[in-house]
Order: structure tokens, then sequence, then C-alpha cells
């Protein structure tokens, strides 16, 4: 049976994909893409952390996860740790069932791939600070923020309408009622944001659209997946634009948070470097320190940059990819 459902699985894997990622990665990675390619095309071996909700009480919860050999994700490692943040990882594939969207009643727990919170922890949020996650959907990234402080607005943005609606849903499902006041939902262009908001955040979070590694090897339509692969040339010009908009609405002295799930050097590092480059009122923060302290919990591959992580898909760490950089903005806007 084992057998039969990994033969269904290598079936659903589009090889189109796979050549165009074993022609890119095996030039930026190197020896480990190997490791990560096998990763990658065997989700029976992919990881899920359970993020706990802390709008909702679980001592039980707790309990069966401890049973069943779970631990605490970053336990002590992290000087900005929140306290109110719990996340419980599992050394093994094992998966939690995943809840059901209920009106009126809020989830437990939101699964994840648990390199996802490092863009969220990175950012650092306080209580009363005012954050845009600029494209939002379909929201995870919003509920951790929520997790780690009560911030003075969230404003979550998303400019797909129909990732829009899983957004809303999100939210319904993981926060209470009254701490809706501080969350604004909008459906603007994210390039337009910057000028419509300028110098309004304390902290920005763009997780980037970005040519998902995982979700893109397992494309059905092969015609479609070529094309894709065509388009992606293009993307690192819409991440550009969309930082871009994101330092504008971004006040002096607030830091900004990149980051993709696509082990993609041009979508990552090139555009972190473009921005660097271009914009002289912006300065890396350094994040070697996050790497060291979390090594226990995932891989991270070089990225030739202080400023950027790019957590890898390693046995008994299949977390990522997941390319976080973090910058701060010094002064108001100067030339690009």
């Amino acid at each position: 049976l084992k057998a039969k459902s990994e033969g269904k699985l290598a079936k659903q894997i589009c090889r189109v994909v796979l050549d165009h990622f074993d022609t890119q990665y095996s030039k930026e990675l190197g020896d480990p893409w190997n490791t990560v390619r096998d990763l990658l095309t065997s989700p029976s071996l992919w990881q899920y952390a359970v993020l706990l909700n802390r709008f909702v009480y679980h001592f039980e919860l707790e309990k069966d996860l401890h049973l069943k050999g779970y631990h605490r994700l970053f336990q002590g490692s992290l000087p900005y740790y929140p306290k109110l943040m719990k996340c419980y990882l599992s050394g093994t594939p094992d998966r939690m069932p995943s809840e059901r969207h209920q009106v009126g009643n809020l989830k437990k727990y939101y699964l994840l791939n648990a390199a996802s919170l490092l863009p969220v922890l990175a950012l650092e949020l306080k209580d009363g600070e005012n954050v845009l996650d600029l494209c939002a959907a379909p929201g995870g990234k919003s509920v951790a923020l929520l997790q780690c402080a009560q911030p003075g607005v969230l404003h979550c943005n998303e400019y797909d309408s129909l990732r829009l609606r899983w957004l809303r849903q999100t939210l319904e499902s993981f926060i209470p009622q009254p701490l809706r006041n501080v969350i604004k939902v909008s459906e603007l262009d994210g390039r337009e944001l910057g000028d419509a908001q300028p110098e309004t955040f304390d902290k920005v979070l763009v997780d980037a659209p970005c040519s998902n590694d995982r979700s893109w090897l397992f494309s059905s339509d092969s015609q479609k997946a070529a094309c894709r692969i065509h388009q992606r040339r293009n993307l690192p010009v819409l991440q550009l634009e969309l930082l871009r908009s994101a330092i504008k609405s971004l006040r002096p002295g607030g830091l900004l948070v990149y980051s993709t799930c696509t082990l993609s050097k041009a979508e990552n590092q090139d555009v972190i470097n473009e921005v660097l480059n271009s914009c002289n009122n912006i300065v890396p923060i350094d994040l070697r320190a996050i790497a060291k302290n979390c090594s226990q919990d995932f891989t991270f591959s070089p990225t030739g940059q202080e400023c950027g992580l790019l957590v890898i898909p390693d046995k008994g760490k299949v977390w990522g990819p997941m390319y976080v950089a973090k910058l701060k903005k010094l002064h108001s806007m100067g030339k690009w």
C-alpha cells in the first residue's frame, strides 16, 4: 500500500518544473540540491508545525502534543521570542488533522511550515505598533503576528479577490471579535499602497508572490506549468515594485521583512541587493544570530548576505524553502 501511494504521488510531480529546478538549483545550491529535491518530491516526508491560537484555552491539546513527542519551537533560543506564541514541532512527518471553519467558533491551532514563522519573528512586533502585511492571504502570517503582540493597527492587504476571501475566513477562524477592531483588511494593488499611505507603519511584512517551489512541483497541467516557468523571470520585477512600495509606507526608523517560499536567488538575494544598491535610506539588519540560535530546528543554506537567511528542507527538518531578509529605513525617501 505504501509503495502504491508513493507511486501515485510520484506521478503527480510535474516533469517540466522538476527539470527546470534541476537545472537552476543544482547550480545555485550545489550538492545540497540532491537532498532538497528528494524531500520536495516526497510529500509523505513533509512535516507540519502546530501554532496554537492564544485566544483559545488548550491545556488538553498541549498535553496531547507532548504525548505525541512534539516539542516547543525556539524555546529560549531567541532573545525577542514572544512569550505569548506557542508553536510545536514533531521530528517526524506527523500531521494533526485540520480543523473545519465554523462561524462563531475559533480554531485551536494553525498548521504551517515552521520556517514561515521566521519572517514574523524577525519583525519583532511590540504592543501598540502599526503593522502592514502587504500580501496577506491566506492569512497564516497575520494570525502569527497576532500571537506575538497586540498591534495598534494590523493592516492586512490582498490584491487577489479569491485569496482575499480566504484571508477574511482565516482571520474570522482565529481572531476573537473584540480584537478584529484593530484589523483593517484591504484589496489594494500592493505596488500602490506606499503612495496611498506614506510613512504610516512601524513594521511592514512583504511575504511576496513568488514561484512557490513546493506547489509548483505538483502542477497538474504541464502546459500551464511551462507558461508559469516562462513568466517566472518577471516575478523579480513585481517583487521589487512591492518592496519599494512597502519602503514608502514605512516610517523612518521602521523595520521591513521580505520573505518568499522559493529557493530562487533571482527572487531572493538579487531583489534585496537591488533595493540596497538603489535606495539610499535603507540598511540591512544582520540575521545571522537567528540562524545560529535556530540551527537545531532548521537547516540554512549560505546566501552571501548578513541580512538574508534561506531555510532549505533537510532530513528530519523538512522545513522551507523560506527566504527571509530584514531591512531598516533610516529617513524619508531618497532617490531610487
